[in-house]
């Protein structure tokens, strides 16, 4: 008996020693407060705006020259009204063509973006892991439900957050990064 309750306090004891630290996070309020994506997300609705500004700018002058026609088409000839009426369609599907372009290299700038933050995080985490001797971090949100009841004590999220925030970098703007303007669209022939 004695030789009994001695394997099972060795076996206790071993399994003590190897238990395995598991800790979750919350995803989405990660990605709220930590300054790399709040930076980014500044970033996207600036270039978002300063395209939108653009585009209002070229499409409230299309207007002004379809108020011009429209005020004076009653006294073109025929073969003029047509001349202008298909110069204007051109116009207002390269206008389209620009918006279409822009919605796009803005989506896609945000992507890249967004991909480059959660590779921080996860880079980020991984050493955090490491050297909090943490087995496992599970990540949580309120779309994924990863974690479906865990200990309070067991949630890592604000110190994640003040780790990430403290070891946030700026990253220099790229200089050389070619954002895709409507100016520069003008210089790309559209068909």
């Amino acid at each position: 008996m004695k030789k009994l309750i001695a394997v099972f306090s060795i076996i206790l004891l071993l399994a003590s020693c190897t238990q395995t630290k598991i800790a979750y996070v919350n995803v989405e309020d990660i990605l709220k407060e930590y300054e790399g994506a709040k930076k980014a997300e500044e970033e996207m609705k600036a270039q978002s705006d300063e395209i939108s500004s653009q585009l209002d700018q070229m499409a409230m002058a299309f207007q002004q020259k379809v108020q011009a026609y429209q005020a004076t088409s009653k006294s073109l000839s025929e073969t003029v009204r047509r001349e202008q009426e298909q110069s204007l369609m051109q116009e207002q599907q390269q206008i389209q063509q620009r918006q279409q372009m822009a919605q796009q290299q803005v989506q896609a700038e945000g992507q890249k973006k967004i991909d480059l933050i959660n590779d921080e995080i996860e880079t980020f985490l991984t050493d955090y892991a490491k050297s909090k001797g943490y087995s496992v971090i599970l990540g949580t949100s309120e779309q994924t439900k990863a974690v479906m009841y865990a200990d309070e004590s067991l949630d890592i999220t604000d110190a994640v957050i003040d780790a990430l925030n403290v070891a946030y970098k700026p990253a220099v703007a790229e200089e050389d990064a070619e954002v895709i303007t409507p100016e520069k669209m003008e210089e790309t022939p559209v068909n």
